[in-house]
């Protein structure tokens, strides 16, 4: 059963009385905060009014943030599993720059009300079932592979997973524990810890430097027989699918999360600036039905630089395709439609 949260007292419900969680009408409630590594926090949340989660391990969703210079969008993959429906994490690190990241440090707490949108994403291994597995991350990048295989620990737990782990530290392993625990439970499952350098902080005596093909063959040495999903920072994105590439994987079974811009990203204008233009001969008309605006589409311009152009408010985070939260209906007219994986064939269809 469920928890809806009334005031402090937590009242059970159980699964087959409430309804997914709709993220265009329902809030998020922050339960916990946890401190898993230097700079990395995880951020659990229920459903305001209760609800369960459905999502594939894998996604992510894209969190809303009020602060104080306005309304800020980030997309942070969910590190839950789906297999546990009535709770939804994001394990989040602090990068020097991070500007939300700090924000939801610095304010989030339990009992926090945040707004998200999704769950949206591709890279999850119920699109791409196999008999034998290979995540291999860095940092961050965990998230989605921990949301793997927590999802396979609760349904398939004799399932053969060899899990690389690269980390700039031993210290800075997310999960540490929880992974060292999975593979006492897993009987098929093999964890490599690669940290990069040592560190007084947490002793290391094992593997360590930067991936390449020598340490993954010690890691992982039948790699060429597994579907690999690979995520990280960009520097080692590019080592593992070189390293692949040379020893003639396939890789129509190598798959990648990125959150890279598109080549056919332009910057917008900021929420709010109105462009109180005439259209040119060019240029077409598009209504907004829920505010009764119009906005004037030049030629290569997207439906959201016409609505923040015209003041009218849609939710989005990477402006390049990817995510999908600025997804809005077509309730009537043509588009040419240009995106990278952020909306489904089903979502088009339904318009």
């Amino acid at each position: 059963m469920t928890l809806m949260l009334t005031g402090t007292v937590p009242v059970p419900l159980p699964l087959d009385e409430i309804e997914p969680w709709n993220a265009t009408r329902q809030m998020l409630v922050c339960t916990s905060v946890v401190d898993e590594a230097p700079e990395v926090k995880t951020f659990t949340f229920a459903v305001e009014d209760g609800g369960w989660f459905r999502y594939m391990p894998g996604q992510f969703i894209t969190v809303e943030l009020r602060t104080k210079d306005g309304d800020l969008h980030r997309t942070y993959t969910v590190s839950s599993s789906p297999s546990r429906p009535y709770a939804i994490s994001i394990t989040v690190k602090a990068q020097p720059t991070s500007v939300g990241t700090r924000w939801m440090f610095e304010n989030v707490r339990p009992g926090s009300r945040i707004r998200a949108y999704g769950p949206n994403g591709h890279f999850s291994l119920m699109l791409h079932p196999a008999k034998k597995y290979l995540f291999i991350l860095a940092g961050s990048g965990i998230t989605p592979m921990m949301s793997m295989l927590r999802w396979l620990f609760d349904c398939d737990p004799g399932a053969d997973v060899t899990f690389v782990n690269s980390s700039r530290r031993p210290e800075d392993i997310i999960f540490r524990d929880e992974l060292e625990m999975l593979a006492r439970w897993m009987p098929n499952l093999t964890i490599g810890f690669l940290p990069e350098m040592r560190s007084a902080v947490s002793p290391w005596g094992g593997l360590m430097g930067r991936v390449d093909r020598h340490k993954l063959a010690l890691l992982a040495p039948n790699f060429m027989r597994r579907e690999i999903f690979r995520c990280g920072p960009e520097p080692f994105m590019s080592a593992v699918s070189g390293i692949v590439r040379s020893e003639g994987f396939d890789m129509a079974h190598f798959h990648q999360e990125s959150f890279g811009a598109s080549s056919f990203a332009r910057p917008a204008q900021m929420e709010g600036e109105e462009r109180n233009l005439e259209p040119t001969s060019s240029e077409l008309t598009v209504t907004f039905l829920g505010s009764n605006k119009r906005g004037h589409c030049a030629p290569g311009q997207t439906i959201l630089e016409t609505a923040r152009n015209a003041g009218v408010r849609i939710p989005s985070a990477c402006q390049s395709g990817i995510c999908g939260t600025c997804r809005v209906f077509k309730r009537s007219g043509d588009v040419e439609m240009r995106h990278n994986g952020g909306i489904s064939q089903q979502d088009i269809s339904s318009g």
